[in-house]
Formats: C-alpha cells, sequence, structure tokens
C-alpha cells in the first residue's frame, strides 16, 4: 500500500526559511512515492492505489513545488542579489547555480509529468526508471546543494526586515493571511 500521510506541522510564514526547508522535506517524501509507484506498477498494474498515487505527486509539484520555484525565484533569489555585500559574486555565482539546476529539475519534472498524467487517468503506463531516476537525482542534489548552501547563506546575510518581507510574499502567493508582528 502506498501511504501518503504526514504528521509534519508546517512552519508558519514568519518563518519562510524554515518553510523552504520543509518544502524540501515533501519533495522528497514526493520522490519516495514516486520510487514506491514506479515499483508497484510492475506488478499491480495502474490500479487504484497507483492512480492516487499519480494524482497525489501531480497535485504537489503542480501546486505547492510551483510555489516553492517561485518563492525562491521571484523573492529569495533577487533579495539576495540585491544584497551590498563584499561577496556579492559568490553569491551571484551560487545562485546561477541553483537557477541552472531549476532548468534541468522542470525538464525532468515535465517528461515525468506526462507519464503522470496518464497514471493519475488510469491509463497502464510504463515509468521508467530512467525518467524517475533523472528526476529523483536532479531535485536530491538541489535539494542538498540548498540545504548546505542557500539556506544558511541566506540565514546569515537577510535582516529581519527581509525574512518579514519574504515571509509576506510566501503567504500572499498562497492567498494566505500573513501573520502579525507580536505587539
Amino acid at each position: 500500500m502506498i501511504s501518503f500521510a504526514s504528521a509534519e506541522a508546517a512552519p508558519s510564514f514568519d518563518h519562510p526559511l524554515e518553510m523552504l526547508h520543509a518544502c524540501h522535506g515533501k519533495i522528497q517524501r514526493q520522490l519516495g512515492t514516486l520510487q514506491k509507484l514506479a515499483a508497484h506498477l510492475p506488478e499491480h498494474g495502474c490500479d487504484q492505489q497507483a492512480q492516487q498515487a499519480a494524482q497525489s505527486i501531480l497535485r504537489y509539484f503542480d501546486t505547492s513545488g510551483q510555489f516553492h520555484h517561485q518563492d525562491e525565484e521571484e523573492n529569495l533569489f533577487p533579495t539576495l542579489l540585491a544584497l551590498d555585500i563584499p561577496d556579492k559574486a559568490q553569491v551571484k555565482k551560487l545562485i546561477e547555480r541553483l537557477l541552472g539546476q531549476h532548468v534541468v529539475m522542470f525538464a525532468a519534472w515535465d517528461e515525468t509529468r506526462a507519464v503522470l498524467v496518464k497514471l493519475a487517468e488510469g491509463i497502464n503506463t510504463p515509468l521508467p526508471e530512467e525518467l524517475t531516476g533523472k528526476l529523483i537525482n536532479t531535485y536530491t542534489r538541489h535539494i542538498y546543494f540548498e540545504e548546505t548552501e542557500l539556506l544558511p547563506l541566506a540565514a546569515h546575510l537577510l535582516s529581519p526586515g527581509q525574512i518579514v518581507e519574504l515571509g509576506r510574499s510566501m503567504a500572499e502567493r498562497r492567498g494566505a493571511k500573513f501573520p502579525l508582528p507580536p505587539a
């Protein structure tokens, strides 16, 4: 049986860097579901569990996954690039590398998504290991790089006001209410 449940609570928008970190965990769980789905299909075909797994993966990557990338590309990266710091060239190089990884990940997702759409519709379609492996590997390397390089750098460089603005933008993107600062 493929399980989707998670009891883990997400951080709030007043901790946007923690939210980005938490999103990485959710992405990894969806990639785990993708692995389970690939293993499930040869024996069981596109049964109800396979359809539900495909639908869940699509729903996540088409909504929350997209928000995550927008949070980075439209808010976090520009904020870091706007900083007047001595290591600005290093920050720019880091962000260029991350954006390049995004391009590769999006291409891998588009290929995988096409197969998942068919599975979600109940069409018995093979989910090639090469396809899932490419997506899983590109995301795994990218997440590791963000966890070890980007998020620690952002936590070190961003002011409290910039962090508040990042959280406000993330909340607005999702149509959520931004927490008010304590009085």
